[in-house]
């Protein structure tokens, strides 16, 4: 059975830290993307921040870029999102996801995780 199981959410004020983490199970992903995406209250899921399983190649959407970065633990078969300078606009669930095909589109993403949620208080 895959898996995908994210975890590192939590409360935490303006300018904070948090380090989401992501672990997959159930088949190899070393041939795969993977992806985290947010999704606020009334708003549609968005693209955050992508890596191949190499990880040499990354992208960031705009409005993360300098604040978040992505990484894989290879041995741990973990994906990690280290969000830096937390905004309340950053507040949503994160979604980590796997995917064969383009990295920045959503709609190529196969595997998903349940989510965990990120609120940044002012």
């Amino acid at each position: 059975q895959v898996q995908l199981v994210e975890s590192g959410g939590g409360l935490v004020q303006t300018g904070g830290s948090l380090r989401l983490s992501c672990t997959t199970s159930g088949r190899t992903f070393k041939r795969y993307g993977m992806g985290w995406f947010s999704q606020a209250p009334g708003k549609e899921r968005e693209f955050v921040a992508a890596i191949n399983w190499s990880g040499g190649i990354t992208y960031y959407a705009d409005s993360v870029k300098g604040r978040f970065t992505v990484s894989i633990d290879d041995a741990k078969n973990t994906v990690y999102l280290q969000m830096n300078s937390l905004k309340v606009e950053d507040t949503a669930v994160y979604y980590c996801a796997a995917t064969a095909g383009y990295l920045r589109n959503l709609a190529e993403y196969s595997y998903w995780g349940q989510g965990t949620q990120v609120t940044v208080s002012s």
